[in-house]
């Protein structure tokens, strides 16, 4: 089970099915990309709760004028096949207009971020 696509994915469907929250199990990595989404006006809230135990993130979303705020999600790097770009090959896949999210030696962030401190990584998503 890949948790970054998982989630992504979970957020996707759940904006097609004009829900208000999404929960997903908790990873370091999810929530950081939660947080990106947040950044980026994709999400309201990402919030960590515990629930019999375990710890779960749950995702407010965030809607424009009754319409989802994103609706086409495309994985790109998998755990069969990462893709790592440098900061010159992330300023060509952010020609679009598209949200980025980058995972860095400095932590998991967007595109725009990753390019003004000149510095590339794993390129996980592509968000529309």
């Amino acid at each position: 089970m890949y948790t970054v696509a998982d989630f992504v994915i979970q957020i996707k469907n759940a904006y097609m099915a004009n829900r208000k929250t999404v929960t997903a199990p908790y990873a370091n990595i999810t929530k950081a990309i939660g947080q990106v989404l947040v950044k980026n006006q994709l999400l309201s809230d990402v919030k960590e709760e515990e629930i019999e135990g375990k710890r779960i993130l749950v995702a407010s979303l965030r809607y424009v004028r009754r319409k989802p705020a994103f609706t086409t999600v495309e994985v790109i790097s998998k755990p069969s096949l990462r893709v790592h770009v440098d900061f010159q090959r992330l300023r060509t896949a952010l020609r679009d207009d598209a949200v980025v999210v980058v995972s860095t030696s400095q932590g998991v962030m967007s595109g725009k971020e990753a390019l003004k401190k000149h510095i590339g990584g794993e390129f996980l998503l592509k968000i529309r």
